[in-house]
């Protein structure tokens, strides 16, 4: 299997994303830094249009099942919303992609996906957003990677 290959595919697990991605395509595969952030947003991102598609298809057709798993998902949107409503009133748009960019455990494409999906924010939109969220972290951990490697 090629090297770029390999990075396209490491960027598309939940843990490594681009974050752990672009590291390792830098001084393992010796990649440019350019090569390997686009080979790792490109990775990363290959999964959030079918995530995003998932979240939504699964819950309606859970929903149409079962009336106890209809109550859970209505219980669940009405918490996290009420729970974060002022966040996401505050921050808007903003905040999904700062949850996106942040390059930290928990944060990153596919929890913004999840984020996306309960907070109703439409397929379109969230798409472009966590784009946004993925090219700033992706720059982020270029950046930083660049930093370390010339340090060593």
């Amino acid at each position: 299997m090629g090297s770029e290959l390999i990075t396209v595919l490491l960027a598309m697990t939940p843990i490594n994303e681009l974050r752990g991605t672009i590291p390792l395509a830098m001084t393992a595969f010796q990649f440019s830094p350019f090569k390997s952030f686009f080979l790792a947003v490109l990775g990363n991102m290959i999964p959030i249009f079918l995530l995003l598609w998932f979240w939504q298809n699964l819950s309606e057709s859970l929903i149409k099942r079962s009336k106890l798993i209809k109550k859970f998902f209505f219980w669940l949107f009405k918490r996290t919303r009420k729970r974060f409503y002022k966040k996401h009133a505050f921050y808007g748009n903003l905040g999904l992609i700062l949850l996106v960019a942040i390059p930290l455990p928990l944060t990153g494409a596919w929890t913004g996906t999840i984020a996306a999906f309960l907070f109703g924010i439409p397929y379109i939109r969230s798409l472009g957003l966590i784009f946004i969220g993925v090219l700033i972290a992706g720059l982020i951990v270029t950046l930083a990677t660049i930093g370390i490697t010339s340090i060593i």
